[in-house]
């Protein structure tokens, strides 16, 4: 940002960068807390997804519209909303620049952009996505279309893709294969359809416990399952997908398969405005401590969601959770007091592994299971009639009814004081990691 430019400059308690999942429950859970803060938001969008919808909406049991909300329905009153990109950090003078030559200064800084969907790392892909049998549940919009490819397939072959971590909902990729798996084996099509799962990944699914429900689902579906297979080019007019294979003696080749549908899983990474600014790691996210939040250098700013670098499951129930541990942890700040709440790590991933069921996968730092229900109504290890009523019926209203407007249930921040012993060991491990 040229400092020659005449700038205008706003001066807020709170600037918090990005208004998905992560940006709006941190500002009802702020608010919740200290209702007369100054906050801005930073969000150019003018719509708000609840993306963890659009594996039903690819399965023909969620509609799109369902999923999406004007943001400006959502954004409270007393906030500021600066529909602009953010375009650079200056964390040493307290200041974020915005598009149209806004200057943001802040005591506190939440940042919470999310990712950058990298269609790009796939030759062949862009311009192509959304017709001609290749779609994505990962793209806004995009979910009807696999559930049209998925109702017009009577034969041939369908590949399911997940590539190397982070992604955000790292069960997402398997969701969508399983669900249209099952509507063809109601429909008595799959026996006609070779269905294959191509993961970079050394393991189906990065926590143990869940494997058995998972593989036995692979089995019942005749999935051929192809681990350290990595998609990186399409040949659109051939209708092929080509793939690096690591094989176990670390040696690799390239492989070749033909499709008739090919769901893509992109890449992901942090987006650039992260990447190339102070706040970053070297691999380009958000330089937090995976406890408080908090970045690693600037004391006055957090992050939380898809752009940090915790090693949690980038999902929305951890966003859940991460919210009010920020909104504790920067109010602590703000009064110069001791940083008390911590986030555990916790993240879950509803996995559908046929209509009207969904093995309950719900684990914390270090790929530890941690149920929120107890074992005799949620068994989260083996398929659930009732975790899928959770899914469909419940968790939609708790996103938009709570966790948007800071009712934290069972989302209360535990305090480092009250944490047992067992969960004061720092995470080691990106659990989701196959």
């Amino acid at each position: 940002m040229s400092t020659s430019k005449h700038l205008n400059t706003m001066t807020y308690d709170v600037v918090i960068v990005g208004g998905g999942a992560a940006g709006l429950a941190t500002i009802a859970s702020l608010l919740k807390r200290q209702p007369d803060l100054s906050i801005a938001l930073v969000e150019p969008s003018k719509h708000h997804y609840y993306q963890p919808g659009w594996t039903l909406v690819g399965g023909g049991v969620f509609e799109q519209r369902s999923t999406c909300k004007e943001m400006a329905d959502l954004i409270p009153k007393s906030v500021s909303w600066f529909e602009n990109a953010a375009v650079s950090f200056s964390p040493h003078q307290n200041s974020v620049f915005l598009t149209d030559d806004i200057k943001l200064n802040y005591r506190s800084l939440v940042v919470a952009t999310g990712l950058k969907l990298d269609w790009s790392a796939i030759a062949g892909l862009e311009g192509n996505l959304g017709q001609n049998g290749i779609t994505s549940n990962y793209q806004p919009g995009m979910a009807p279309y696999t559930w049209e490819l998925v109702k017009k397939l009577e034969r041939g072959s369908a590949i399911f893709t997940q590539p190397p971590m982070p992604i955000k909902c790292a069960g997402a990729p398997q969701k969508a294969m399983y669900l249209a798996c099952d509507h063809w084996l109601r429909d008595k099509r799959l026996q006609n359809i070779n269905v294959e799962f191509c993961s970079a990944g050394a393991a189906l699914f990065g926590v143990a416990d869940y494997l058995p429900a998972l593989m036995s689902y692979v089995e019942k579906y005749n999935i051929t399952l192809n681990l350290q297979t990595n998609l990186i080019g399409i040949d659109v007019d051939a209708k092929k997908a080509t793939f690096k294979k690591t094989n176990a003696d670390s040696s690799t080749e390239i492989i070749e398969k033909s499709f008739d549908m090919l769901h893509v899983t992109p890449a992901q990474v942090a987006p650039d405005v992260i990447r190339q600014s102070p706040l970053a790691d070297a691999a380009g996210w958000v330089d937090i401590y995976p406890d408080t939040m908090q970045h690693k250098v600037y004391a006055n700013i957090f992050s939380l969601g898809d752009c940090a670098n915790s090693p949690n499951s980038k999902t929305a129930a951890a966003v859940r959770k991460q919210a009010p541990v920020v909104a504790e942890n920067l109010i602590s700040m703000l009064n110069n007091k001791k940083l008390r709440s911590v986030y555990d790590g916790y993240g879950s991933c509803p996995l559908t592994v046929e209509r009207g069921k969904i093995v309950l996968a719900e684990f914390i730092y270090g790929g530890k299971i941690d149920p929120s229900f107890p074992k005799w109504l949620i068994d989260g290890t083996k398929p659930s009639s009732l975790s899928w009523f959770l899914k469909e019926k419940m968790l939609p209203p708790l996103y938009w009814y709570a966790m948007l407007k800071g009712h934290e249930w069972m989302a209360n921040p535990i305090h480092r004081d009250d944490l047992p012993t067992d969960r004061h060991a720092k995470p080691s491990c990106n659990f989701d990691a196959n």
